[in-house]
């Protein structure tokens, strides 16, 4: 049940970058037992405000008040002390250490000759236990498990803290149908026991089933706060792109009179797989089609995506283009071939955190033209200004270190980076992970260049459709169907 007053009120909050102003007045409060939603477009300042509670960012003007005394935050640590934690959409955890050993850096147990570890790896358990991974060994080295699952060990770690707030910036966005649940069942004993949740995330269906109440965000600006309950899909779309759904009603229009690409296949892999992650696969792609790769986590989607890209190589099988054989052994040959492939995993295989966005946008161009041959100062400048333009990416500044931008916008500037090669094949690896939900539509008309194949593989199924003239789907590691889109649900 809601308490008479907030654990956290955030009054006025402005904040502002040289160029841009990245919060403008902004109200927040957080009520403890509830699970409040943090909704708004990319680049709408969620990030930010996100930063602001936690200490990263320091704020122009404005009042942050903690259980009815006003904290400055000037670190996280000041948060941490003030119980407010943190789950970032990037997994930040030690791959080097053990799953107990993440869980508990900094919260180790101690004996008389230092660290206890057997305590410690029991009391690590004990919180996995928490998040339903009682099931993992403490002392299994993190990097051994998968992207989804450390997700779930960064979210148990926040909770070893006794915090009185949460915050869980896109926990979701790695995790299948049934960890969702997991995560929620988490939430609810959480909010039950009096924390208070922010939570972001694109999933609608998802803030839905688990938000008590929304605020909404656009450019900067607090639009309004709701009751989850008092407003519906419509209205919230509404608010978050400041204009009606005419936009989306078009877009169902255009994927009913879709039809299917016809011809000889120009691009196709007999038979690609991997011993271990992939059984044999067939994949075919002609000229102007989109074909969907549908599946849920570990159902081989991403090991197939790194496979027809040369990140992997196959134990068998064969590739063909245009009928010629090609042989795809690494990433610099499947770019000679111009194929690209964007990974799902943005911070780790993708962008360049201390690098500009100019560098970043511009980094495949250079690596297909070779290092040897820098690109005119001309033609840098042309890339950026056309991409910069084309995919909204806010704030249009080439200048501004990527890290600097929201995970939206860096997903956009992955995807210029790609577009800017001109390929002939484009495999987008869970492209719109981070991406606004009314932004989607705007994302997938760039990527549809007539000349290009594109296979974007997705956990969700609403995206291939979407996106697709057809869609290939994959379970426990095996191709199990390919049809048209169109003749699917359209919900």
């Amino acid at each position: 049940m809601q308490a008479s007053s907030p654990i956290v009120e955030m009054r006025g909050i402005t904040i502002s970058f040289p160029g841009v102003k990245a919060l403008d007045g902004v109200d927040l409060r957080l009520f403890p037992g509830e699970v409040h939603t943090l909704m708004g477009e990319n680049g709408a300042g969620k990030s930010t405000l996100i930063k602001a509670l936690t200490g990263v960012y320091g704020i122009d003007s404005g009042r942050v008040v903690v259980a009815g005394s006003e904290r400055r935050l000037s670190g996280t640590a000041d948060a941490q002390a003030a119980g407010i934690s943190t789950v970032y959409q990037e997994v930040n955890l030690c791959g080097n250490l053990t799953i107990g050993e993440n869980v508990m850096l900094g919260h180790e147990r101690r004996g008389r000759f230092g660290i206890d570890w057997k305590g410690t790896h029991a009391a690590a358990s004990e919180v996995l236990a928490r998040v339903g991974l009682g099931h993992l060994d403490p002392r299994t080295p993190l990097s051994t498990i998968s992207l989804a699952l450390q997700q779930l060990v960064a979210i148990s770690r926040a909770t070893v803290l006794d915090a009185k707030v949460l915050i869980l910036d896109e926990p979701t966005s790695s995790l299948d149908a049934d960890e969702v649940e997991g995560l929620f069942r988490v939430m609810r004993r959480l909010r039950d026991e009096g924390v208070a949740i922010l939570f972001v995330s694109h999933f609608l269906d998802q803030v839905f089933a688990i938000s008590d109440r929304l605020t909404v965000l656009r450019n900067g600006r607090l639009v309004g706060e709701h009751l989850t309950r008092d407003i519906d899909r419509a209205g919230l779309i509404a608010e978050m792109i400041g204009k009606d759904l005419q936009t989306l009603r078009s877009l169902d229009r255009e994927r009913a009179s879709r039809q299917v690409a016809t011809g000889e296949p120009v691009y196709r892999a007999t038979g690609i797989g991997r011993k271990g992650s992939l059984d044999a696969t067939d994949v075919e792609l002609r000229r102007g089609e989109v074909v969907g790769l549908a599946g849920l986590l570990g159902s081989g989607r991403t090991e197939l995506a790194r496979l027809l890209y040369g990140v992997d190589r196959p134990d068998t099988g064969s590739v063909t283009m245009d009928g010629a054989p090609v042989a795809i052994s690494s990433p610099a040959k499947a770019l000679k071939h111009r194929i690209a492939f964007s990974s799902e995993n943005r911070r780790d295989e993708g962008i360049i955190r201390d690098l500009s966005v100019r560098e970043n946008l511009v980094l495949a161009v250079q690596a297909k033209r070779g290092w040897a041959r820098p690109l005119p100062r001309k033609e840098k400048d042309r890339i950026v200004a056309k991409y910069l333009t084309e995919l909204n990416v806010r704030p249009a500044d080439p200048d501004r270190p990527i890290r600097n931008l929201s995970g939206g916008n860096q997903q956009k500037i992955l995807l210029g980076r790609w577009l800017a090669t001109e390929p002939e094949l484009l495999i987008l690896d869970e492209p719109t992970r981070g991406s606004t939900w009314a932004r989607r539509p705007r994302s997938r008309s760039r990527s549809r260049p007539s000349p290009t194949r594109a296979s974007p593989s997705s956990s969700s199924p609403r995206s291939s459709k979407r996106w697709c003239g057809s869609a290939t789907g994959s379970s426990c590691s095996r191709t199990t169907a390919r049809s048209p889109s169109w003749r699917r649900d359209p919900t």
